[in-house]
C-alpha cells in the first residue's frame, strides 16, 4: 500500500515513542502494528529518519543491535514529541473527515 505524502514521518515518530530504536526495528514495528498492511522500504525509511534528524525531531547515536551488529539508534527529542502531537492531531482530523465522506448518505 502506498503511503500518502507526510504519513511516514508521523509513523516513524510514533514508533520511536517506545524508546530508541534502529531503522529495521522501526520498520518491523510499523509492519507488525498494521498487521502487514504497511511495509516500509529502506530508502524511504532512512530518508524520513534523516529528514527528522535534520529538523531536530530525532537524534541518532551508534549502538549495537539485538543481532550484535553496529546500528544507528534514533530517539525522539522534545521537539519530536511536539511534532508528533501536532501531526497526530492533524491526521486524526483528516481520517475523521475521510470516514464521514465514505459513510452512506
Amino acid at each position: 500500500m502506498d503511503l500518502l505524502q507526510g504519513t511516514l514521518d508521523v509513523l516513524v515518530l510514533r514508533a520511536l515513542v517506545m524508546g530508541p530504536s534502529h531503522g529495521y526495528a522501526v520498520s518491523r514495528w510499523i509492519r507488525d502494528r498494521t498487521e502487514g498492511t504497511l511495509e516500509i522500504e529502506d530508502a524511504p525509511l532512512y530518508k524520513s529518519l534523516h529528514r527528522l534528524e535534520g529538523a531536530g525531531a530525532v537524534v541518532a547515536e551508534w549502538g549495537v543491535s539485538e543481532n550484535n551488529r553496529r546500528a544507528r539508534f534514533y530517539r525522539l527529542t522534545p521537539e519530536g514529541r511536539r511534532q508528533l502531537r501536532r501531526e497526530e492531531a492533524t491526521w486524526r482530523r483528516y481520517a475523521a473527515a475521510v470516514f464521514k465522506v465514505l459513510e452512506p448518505a
